[in-house]
Protein backbone atom coordinates (compact mmCIF):
# COMPACT_ATOMS: atom_id res chain seq x y z
CA UNK A 1 0.00 0.00 0.00
CA UNK A 2 2.91 2.62 0.81
CA UNK A 3 4.78 1.10 -2.18
CA UNK A 4 1.43 2.41 -4.21
CA UNK A 5 1.37 5.52 -2.76
CA UNK A 6 4.51 6.14 -3.07
CA UNK A 7 4.84 5.40 -6.74
CA UNK A 8 1.51 7.64 -7.37
CA UNK A 9 3.06 10.45 -5.44
CA UNK A 10 6.39 10.03 -8.18
CA UNK A 11 3.86 10.60 -11.43
CA UNK A 12 2.18 13.50 -9.93
CA UNK A 13 3.07 16.82 -12.41
CA UNK A 14 3.39 20.00 -10.82
CA UNK A 15 0.72 22.61 -10.52
CA UNK A 16 2.71 26.04 -11.43
CA UNK A 17 0.85 29.29 -10.63
CA UNK A 18 0.02 31.45 -13.20
CA UNK A 19 0.03 34.99 -12.18
CA UNK A 20 -1.93 38.05 -13.64
CA UNK A 21 -2.39 41.27 -14.06
CA UNK A 22 -5.05 42.34 -11.44
CA UNK A 23 -7.71 45.19 -13.13
CA UNK A 24 -11.16 46.29 -12.59
CA UNK A 25 -11.41 43.61 -10.04
CA UNK A 26 -10.71 40.82 -13.05
CA UNK A 27 -7.56 38.93 -14.16
CA UNK A 28 -6.77 39.74 -17.20
CA UNK A 29 -3.54 38.39 -19.26
CA UNK A 30 -1.26 41.32 -21.14
CA UNK A 31 -3.02 43.00 -24.06
CA UNK A 32 0.04 42.17 -26.01
CA UNK A 33 0.09 38.48 -24.82
CA UNK A 34 3.85 38.87 -23.76
CA UNK A 35 5.64 37.66 -20.38
CA UNK A 36 8.83 37.62 -18.88
CA UNK A 37 10.81 35.69 -16.85
CA UNK A 38 10.74 36.17 -12.63
CA UNK A 39 13.76 34.63 -10.91
CA UNK A 40 15.22 34.37 -7.77
CA UNK A 41 17.60 36.26 -6.00
CA UNK A 42 20.36 33.04 -7.13
CA UNK A 43 19.07 33.07 -10.49
CA UNK A 44 16.75 30.38 -10.63
CA UNK A 45 13.34 30.53 -12.57
CA UNK A 46 10.32 30.86 -10.24
CA UNK A 47 7.22 32.14 -12.71
CA UNK A 48 6.27 34.03 -15.98
CA UNK A 49 4.84 37.56 -14.63
CA UNK A 50 2.52 39.62 -17.36
CA UNK A 51 4.52 41.75 -19.46
CA UNK A 52 2.00 45.17 -19.26
CA UNK A 53 1.48 47.23 -22.41
CA UNK A 54 0.57 51.23 -22.81
CA UNK A 55 -2.80 49.16 -23.52
CA UNK A 56 -2.75 47.44 -20.33
CA UNK A 57 -1.91 51.02 -18.37
CA UNK A 58 -5.02 52.77 -20.25
CA UNK A 59 -7.10 49.89 -19.08
CA UNK A 60 -5.97 50.63 -15.78
CA UNK A 61 -6.86 54.61 -15.96
CA UNK A 62 -10.13 53.85 -17.48
CA UNK A 63 -10.77 50.99 -14.19
CA UNK A 64 -9.39 53.70 -11.46
CA UNK A 65 -11.30 56.62 -12.54
CA UNK A 66 -14.80 54.87 -12.91
CA UNK A 67 -14.20 53.61 -9.04
CA UNK A 68 -13.29 56.82 -7.71
CA UNK A 69 -16.74 58.01 -7.67
CA UNK A 70 -17.52 55.48 -5.11
CA UNK A 71 -14.70 54.98 -3.29
CA UNK A 72 -14.15 58.56 -2.60
CA UNK A 73 -17.83 59.10 -1.04
CA UNK A 74 -17.84 56.29 0.63
CA UNK A 75 -17.56 56.92 4.48
CA UNK A 76 -14.16 57.26 5.74
CA UNK A 77 -14.97 54.57 9.00
CA UNK A 78 -15.98 52.36 6.17
CA UNK A 79 -12.91 52.33 4.12
CA UNK A 80 -11.37 51.88 7.08
CA UNK A 81 -13.34 48.29 7.85
CA UNK A 82 -12.60 46.94 4.06
CA UNK A 83 -9.13 47.71 4.86
CA UNK A 84 -8.77 46.19 7.72
CA UNK A 85 -10.76 42.77 6.23
CA UNK A 86 -7.92 43.04 3.82
CA UNK A 87 -5.05 42.95 6.46
CA UNK A 88 -7.40 40.21 8.01
CA UNK A 89 -7.03 38.47 4.81
CA UNK A 90 -3.24 38.68 4.37
CA UNK A 91 -3.15 37.43 7.59
CA UNK A 92 -4.47 33.93 6.63
CA UNK A 93 -2.14 33.94 3.92
CA UNK A 94 1.50 34.81 5.37
CA UNK A 95 2.81 31.40 4.85
CA UNK A 96 2.38 31.82 1.05
CA UNK A 97 3.36 35.80 1.03
CA UNK A 98 6.93 34.53 3.08
CA UNK A 99 7.88 32.42 0.46
CA UNK A 100 7.27 35.04 -2.59
CA UNK A 101 8.99 37.53 -0.28
CA UNK A 102 11.99 35.23 0.58
CA UNK A 103 12.44 34.21 -2.81
CA UNK A 104 12.61 37.86 -4.23
CA UNK A 105 14.56 39.33 -1.67
CA UNK A 106 16.77 36.22 -0.75
CA UNK A 107 15.99 36.52 3.03
CA UNK A 108 15.67 33.39 5.08
CA UNK A 109 12.10 32.17 6.21
CA UNK A 110 12.30 33.26 9.71
CA UNK A 111 13.23 37.10 8.32
CA UNK A 112 10.34 36.62 5.19
CA UNK A 113 7.90 35.75 7.72
CA UNK A 114 9.08 39.11 10.04
CA UNK A 115 9.03 41.13 7.01
CA UNK A 116 5.51 39.47 6.01
CA UNK A 117 4.36 40.44 9.72
CA UNK A 118 5.58 44.18 9.56
CA UNK A 119 3.74 44.54 6.07
CA UNK A 120 0.37 43.79 7.76
CA UNK A 121 0.60 45.55 10.87
CA UNK A 122 1.79 48.33 8.31
CA UNK A 123 -2.18 47.54 6.85
CA UNK A 124 -3.41 48.00 10.03
CA UNK A 125 -1.95 51.02 10.80
CA UNK A 126 -3.20 52.80 7.94
CA UNK A 127 -6.54 51.40 8.33
CA UNK A 128 -6.72 52.58 11.36
CA UNK A 129 -6.00 56.35 9.78
CA UNK A 130 -8.92 56.29 7.67
CA UNK A 131 -11.60 58.31 9.76
CA UNK A 132 -8.61 60.26 11.90
CA UNK A 133 -6.39 61.84 9.31
CA UNK A 134 -9.29 64.77 8.94
CA UNK A 135 -8.83 65.94 12.59
CA UNK A 136 -5.30 65.95 11.99
CA UNK A 137 -4.84 68.07 8.66
CA UNK A 138 -8.25 69.97 9.16
CA UNK A 139 -10.55 72.30 11.10
CA UNK A 140 -11.99 75.41 12.05
CA UNK A 141 -9.85 78.53 10.59
CA UNK A 142 -10.04 81.54 12.63
CA UNK A 143 -10.90 84.29 10.43
CA UNK A 144 -11.81 88.35 10.75
CA UNK A 145 -14.84 88.68 10.71
CA UNK A 146 -18.53 87.06 10.66
CA UNK A 147 -17.91 83.87 8.89
CA UNK A 148 -17.32 80.04 9.73
CA UNK A 149 -13.84 79.12 7.79
CA UNK A 150 -13.85 75.69 7.35
CA UNK A 151 -10.61 73.26 6.22
CA UNK A 152 -11.46 69.50 4.98
CA UNK A 153 -8.69 66.86 3.22
CA UNK A 154 -10.08 65.26 0.04
CA UNK A 155 -8.96 62.99 -1.87
CA UNK A 156 -6.69 64.12 -4.88
CA UNK A 157 -8.11 61.36 -7.69
CA UNK A 158 -6.65 58.72 -9.66
CA UNK A 159 -3.09 58.04 -8.77
CA UNK A 160 -0.38 56.10 -10.33
CA UNK A 161 2.33 54.43 -7.73
CA UNK A 162 5.94 53.22 -8.48
CA UNK A 163 6.64 50.60 -6.12
CA UNK A 164 10.09 50.58 -5.00
CA UNK A 165 12.00 48.13 -6.73
CA UNK A 166 14.14 46.30 -3.90
CA UNK A 167 10.74 45.61 -0.97
CA UNK A 168 8.79 43.75 -2.78
CA UNK A 169 6.26 43.30 -0.01
CA UNK A 170 7.01 45.66 2.89
CA UNK A 171 7.59 48.57 0.67
CA UNK A 172 4.85 47.89 -1.41
CA UNK A 173 2.08 47.95 1.03
CA UNK A 174 3.77 51.11 2.42
CA UNK A 175 3.31 53.20 -0.58
CA UNK A 176 -0.27 51.35 -1.64
CA UNK A 177 -2.06 51.72 1.61
CA UNK A 178 -2.22 55.29 2.44
CA UNK A 179 -2.98 56.33 -0.93
CA UNK A 180 -6.64 54.78 -0.87
CA UNK A 181 -6.84 54.87 2.49
CA UNK A 182 -7.77 58.66 2.00
CA UNK A 183 -9.93 58.29 -0.65
CA UNK A 184 -7.72 58.04 -3.70
CA UNK A 185 -7.82 54.97 -6.31
CA UNK A 186 -4.27 53.51 -7.67
CA UNK A 187 -2.55 51.82 -10.10
CA UNK A 188 0.61 49.88 -9.29
CA UNK A 189 3.37 49.43 -11.30
CA UNK A 190 4.79 46.14 -9.23
CA UNK A 191 8.61 45.81 -8.37
CA UNK A 192 9.81 44.86 -11.66
CA UNK A 193 12.60 42.01 -10.80
CA UNK A 194 10.03 41.01 -7.61
CA UNK A 195 6.39 41.68 -8.62
CA UNK A 196 5.18 38.24 -7.45
CA UNK A 197 4.26 39.09 -3.90
CA UNK A 198 2.34 42.64 -5.53
CA UNK A 199 0.52 39.81 -7.99
CA UNK A 200 -0.46 37.45 -5.42
CA UNK A 201 -1.81 40.72 -3.28
CA UNK A 202 -4.18 41.28 -6.46
CA UNK A 203 -5.82 38.24 -5.49
CA UNK A 204 -6.44 38.73 -1.86
CA UNK A 205 -8.33 42.12 -3.11
CA UNK A 206 -9.97 40.70 -5.30
CA UNK A 207 -11.36 38.50 -2.77
CA UNK A 208 -12.06 40.99 0.06
CA UNK A 209 -14.87 44.26 0.01
CA UNK A 210 -12.36 46.39 -1.92
CA UNK A 211 -14.43 47.25 -5.26
CA UNK A 212 -13.01 46.65 -8.26
CA UNK A 213 -10.83 49.24 -9.62
CA UNK A 214 -9.60 50.97 -6.55
CA UNK A 215 -6.16 49.45 -6.95
CA UNK A 216 -5.04 47.85 -9.97
CA UNK A 217 -1.75 46.12 -10.45
CA UNK A 218 0.27 46.00 -13.43
CA UNK A 219 4.15 43.94 -14.06
CA UNK A 220 6.50 44.43 -16.59
CA UNK A 221 9.29 46.74 -17.26
CA UNK A 222 8.93 49.70 -14.70
CA UNK A 223 9.97 52.60 -17.46
CA UNK A 224 7.57 50.97 -20.24
CA UNK A 225 4.55 51.34 -18.23
CA UNK A 226 5.07 54.58 -16.10
CA UNK A 227 6.03 56.78 -19.83
CA UNK A 228 1.97 56.46 -20.62
CA UNK A 229 0.83 56.75 -16.66
CA UNK A 230 3.16 59.79 -16.37
CA UNK A 231 1.50 61.58 -19.16
CA UNK A 232 -2.30 60.61 -19.49
CA UNK A 233 -4.76 63.65 -18.40
CA UNK A 234 -6.52 61.39 -16.35
CA UNK A 235 -3.96 60.64 -13.92
CA UNK A 236 -3.65 63.21 -11.52
CA UNK A 237 -0.80 62.27 -9.18
CA UNK A 238 2.25 59.81 -9.11
CA UNK A 239 4.39 58.60 -6.77
CA UNK A 240 7.83 58.07 -7.77
CA UNK A 241 9.05 55.52 -5.16
CA UNK A 242 10.20 52.99 -7.58
CA UNK A 243 11.82 55.26 -9.96
CA UNK A 244 15.85 55.51 -10.59
CA UNK A 245 17.13 59.28 -10.82
CA UNK A 246 16.94 59.93 -14.49
CA UNK A 247 13.39 57.69 -14.76
CA UNK A 248 12.20 59.87 -12.23
CA UNK A 249 13.37 63.07 -14.12
CA UNK A 250 11.65 62.10 -17.31
CA UNK A 251 8.29 61.54 -15.63
CA UNK A 252 8.37 64.10 -13.84
CA UNK A 253 8.50 66.21 -16.89
CA UNK A 254 5.97 64.33 -18.39
CA UNK A 255 3.53 64.92 -15.54
CA UNK A 256 3.70 68.40 -15.70
CA UNK A 257 1.65 68.55 -18.89
CA UNK A 258 -1.23 68.73 -16.70
CA UNK A 259 -0.01 69.80 -13.17
CA UNK A 260 -0.21 65.62 -11.23
CA UNK A 261 1.16 66.05 -8.17
CA UNK A 262 4.58 64.34 -8.12
CA UNK A 263 5.86 62.53 -4.88
CA UNK A 264 9.66 62.59 -5.82
CA UNK A 265 11.73 59.17 -4.62
CA UNK A 266 13.69 59.83 -1.92
CA UNK A 267 15.78 57.24 0.84
CA UNK A 268 13.07 55.58 3.11
CA UNK A 269 13.58 53.05 5.76
CA UNK A 270 10.41 50.93 5.15
CA UNK A 271 11.19 49.40 8.82
CA UNK A 272 10.56 52.52 10.23
CA UNK A 273 7.47 53.93 11.72
CA UNK A 274 6.04 55.91 8.41
CA UNK A 275 4.19 58.63 10.03
CA UNK A 276 1.53 60.71 8.11
CA UNK A 277 3.47 62.49 5.24
CA UNK A 278 2.31 59.67 2.44
CA UNK A 279 -1.30 60.13 4.35
CA UNK A 280 -1.42 63.68 3.15
CA UNK A 281 0.77 63.61 0.13
CA UNK A 282 -2.30 62.85 -2.04
CA UNK A 283 -4.79 64.69 -0.28
CA UNK A 284 -6.13 68.44 -1.49
CA UNK A 285 -7.51 71.01 0.98
CA UNK A 286 -11.06 72.36 0.55
CA UNK A 287 -11.66 75.71 2.69
CA UNK A 288 -15.67 76.89 2.74
CA UNK A 289 -16.30 79.72 4.07
CA UNK A 290 -19.81 80.34 5.39
CA UNK A 291 -21.61 83.51 6.75
CA UNK A 292 -22.12 83.09 10.38
CA UNK A 293 -25.64 86.08 10.22
CA UNK A 294 -26.59 87.70 12.96
CA UNK A 295 -29.95 86.98 15.01
CA UNK A 296 -32.80 89.90 15.71
CA UNK A 297 -32.22 94.30 15.96
CA UNK A 298 -29.87 93.36 18.55
CA UNK A 299 -27.00 92.04 15.78
CA UNK A 300 -26.07 89.31 18.22
CA UNK A 301 -24.50 86.53 15.79
CA UNK A 302 -24.14 82.96 15.99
Amino acid sequence: MSEKSDKSEQQRLSVFKTYKLYVGGKFPRSESGRVYEVTDSKGKWLANAPQSSRKDARDAVVAARKAFGGWSGATAYNRGQILYRIAEMLEGRKDQFAREVADAEGLSKSKAAAVVDAAIDRWVWYAGWTDKIAQVVGGANPVAGPYFNLSSPEPTGVVTVLAPQESSFLGLISVVAPVIATGNTAIVIASENSPLPALSLGEVLATSDLPGGVVNILSGRTAEIAAPLAAHQDVNAIDLAGADEVLAKDLEIAAADNLKRVLRPQPVDYAETPGIDRLTAFLETKTVWHPTGSLGASGSSY
